[in-house]
């Protein structure tokens, strides 16, 4: 058995009497080191000064949205909420930096409700779009997307603020019919809102406040170029803030380019300088992979364990490990990409309304997943680097609650772990080898002695999974064959290549496929499609020129004045001219082949 560090294995005295092994990360001995990337200096930083005395109201929130908030039991804001409000109330530009589970939410979700008109306000008639959307978030996954969306309802409580939720996955139609009924806020992942842009339902000419949230995510997962897309179709007056758990400088740089003077805010504990948080207990473990589903059968049985969410790498991994967990009697639901959009919120239903107290997810998961009493999260595979660690632990030890994190990791996975810990300061480069037998596993983890791989049929009382209802969402309609990249994680089907402006031979002007009901068009009409398409956007046909608001001036070029793309109106146009022109072309050759056939029959009918 390796021998681990002095540093790693001195204790910080615990409240408790208990002797820890060297697999528990001491907090007290976390020396961070310097991130190869230089982060960038904040403007603000700190921890907000007498929270627990001060209430939302004395930051300039109205009473509708303070009593809101009073009903979920939220009345004094976390430390992120208090830097940021005072900036983003004034429309100030924002870069919010938090760690996971600090509350950045309402550190936007109350400002943007704030700035927007409610159809029964004052003003409403005077807006430049009356009916469309005012305000734009977005977001790199589906669940964080109904998570933010829930959010805001439950903020807007007492307020006729219509939000509506755009995501891939499910069908068009309802969202469609959800834009056409009118809405305030709308909330989306990057795809699915491009879709409906191309396609002339969304329009965001009239909005005001544009959120991008978990920027560092989209970016990894290049989204970078779908939200540029959809920032040019935004007025430039816009107020615009972006917020993350880690802020590289590269990506703060990235960010200015679509803001003005932005203020960087970062909330942070001096007494927590770690990017992990403190109340986090972190266990790491050497396990053998074929050893793992034992030693996670007996954490699941630790005294005082709640929801539980383990983390996979692989879907297929996902897949099996929640069926032997749920063959060993545990109540287990999985959240992965091979799943239909249906599944997928049934089971985090089922966890959010305790039908099943473990949720075994892939990374996908991990920026959507917000329910504040989960106690233990588990990594069953190696993160592939700190980000993800951070973001994978960050599901537990959420609004000031405690948490435990296990980390197993594989022979194979050691290199990668040491450069996490290495990253993180964790002081842990060589975990400490763990069998589902050793003495040290129950007692860093509260086990009680004698428990054995199966849960106890006296101790399953949970519903199941299949007690939740599965809803049938839809899929790909006949219109949109989407692109399939809303939250990343959407059907094979409507994959990239069909995605990306129909099929092969269409134009690019358009979002989805050339053919609509099935049937197949030449690539001549599949042009005319795409190009009559791009230039239904509604931002290049409402009100054009315009930006904002009358009572805010028009500081900024407006949407009238944005560069042209292709989808335009006069690229459409131009499209359409050079389809026809191109059509115009190969029909003389159509026809000059077809007489060459019948000369050739005619030379040859004698010798017949």
């Amino acid at each position: 058995m390796p021998t681990p560090d002095v540093d790693a294995t001195e204790k910080a005295t615990p409240a408790s009497s208990v002797e820890y092994s060297a697999g528990v990360v001491r907090l007290g001995n976390i020396k961070p080191a310097a991130p190869e990337v230089e982060e960038a200096t904040p403007d603000i930083t700190g921890k907000g000064e007498d929270l627990d005395k001060k209430s939302f109201a004395d930051f300039g929130v109205t009473d509708p949205i303070v009593d809101a908030l009073e009903d979920k039991g939220i009345t004094h804001p976390f430390p992120i909420q208090a830097l940021t409000l005072g900036p983003a109330l004034d429309r100030h530009d924002i870069i919010g930096q938090a760690k996971t589970g600090t509350g950045k939410t309402l550190g936007f979700g109350i400002p943007v409700l704030e700035d927007v008109i409610a159809p029964d306000e004052e003003g409403y008639e005077d807006l430049l779009n009356p009916n469309q959307p005012q305000a734009l978030i977005i977001l790199p996954t589906r669940e964080l997307t109904k998570q933010v969306a829930q959010d805001l309802r439950d903020a807007a409580k007492y307020l006729s603020t219509r939000i509506v939720e755009i995501y891939g996955g499910v069908a068009f139609e309802p969202q469609i019919e959800a834009l056409q009924r009118g809405a305030d806020i709308v909330v989306g992942t990057p795809g699915r809102l491009i879709d409906l842009l191309r396609k002339g339902y969304l329009h965001l000419s009239g909005v005001e406040n544009v959120v991008l949230d978990e920027a560092d995510e989209m970016l990894d997962l290049g989204f970078l170029p779908d939200v540029e897309t959809l920032l040019s179709r935004v007025p430039e007056n816009r107020h615009t803030m972006l917020f993350s758990a880690t802020m590289p400088g590269p990506v703060v740089a990235l960010a200015r380019r679509f803001m003005v003077q932005p203020t960087h805010i970062r909330a942070q504990d001096p007494d927590d300088q770690n990017q992990t948080v403190n109340t986090v207990k972190q266990v790491i473990y050497r396990v053998h992979a074929m050893n793992k589903v034992e030693v996670v059968s007996r954490i699941l049985q630790a005294e005082g364990r709640g929801r539980t969410v383990i983390f996979c790498r692989t879907k297929r991994t996902a897949a099996r490990l929640g069926e032997d967990l749920t063959a060993r009697g545990f109540a287990v639901g999985a959240l992965h990409g091979d799943l239909g959009q249906g599944a997928r919120e049934q089971a985090l239903r089922a966890f959010r309304n305790g039908k099943v107290d473990v949720l075994v997810a892939t990374d996908v998961a991990a920026r959507g997943i917000d329910v504040d009493d989960v106690t233990h999260v588990i990594n069953y595979q190696c993160p592939e680097d700190e980000k993800i660690y951070i973001h994978r632990i960050g599901r537990t030890g959420r609004a000031g609650n405690s948490g435990t994190a296990v980390t197993f990791v594989d022979w194979d996975d050691t290199p990668r772990w040491s450069l996490i810990s290495k990253a993180l300061g964790l002081g842990v480069p060589d975990p400490l080898e763990t069998y589902h037998t050793s003495p040290h596993l129950f007692t860093d983890l509260d086990i009680p002695e004698g428990t054995t791989g199966r849960l106890p049929r006296a101790k399953r009382t949970r519903a199941g999974l299949d007690a939740e209802v599965l809803e049938d969402l839809g899929g790909s309609s006949p219109h949109s064959e989407g692109r399939g990249r809303g939250g990343r994680s959407g059907s094979r089907s409507g994959s990239r290549g069909g995605s990306r402006g129909g099929s092969r031979g269409g134009s690019r002007g358009g979002r989805g496929r050339s053919s609509r009901g099935g049937s197949a068009a030449s690539s001549d009409a599949s042009r005319s499609r795409g190009s009559r398409r791009g230039s239904q956007d509604g931002d290049r046909t409402l009100n054009a020129g315009k930006g904002g608001r009358s009572d805010r001036g028009t500081r900024g070029r407006g949407r009238g004045e944005h560069s042209q793309r292709s989808g335009s109106a006069d690229g459409g146009a131009a499209g359409s001219a050079g389809a026809a022109g191109a059509a115009s072309e190969r029909a003389p050759r159509a026809r000059s082949a077809s007489a060459a056939a019948r000369a050739a029959s005619e030379a040859l009918e004698p010798l017949r």
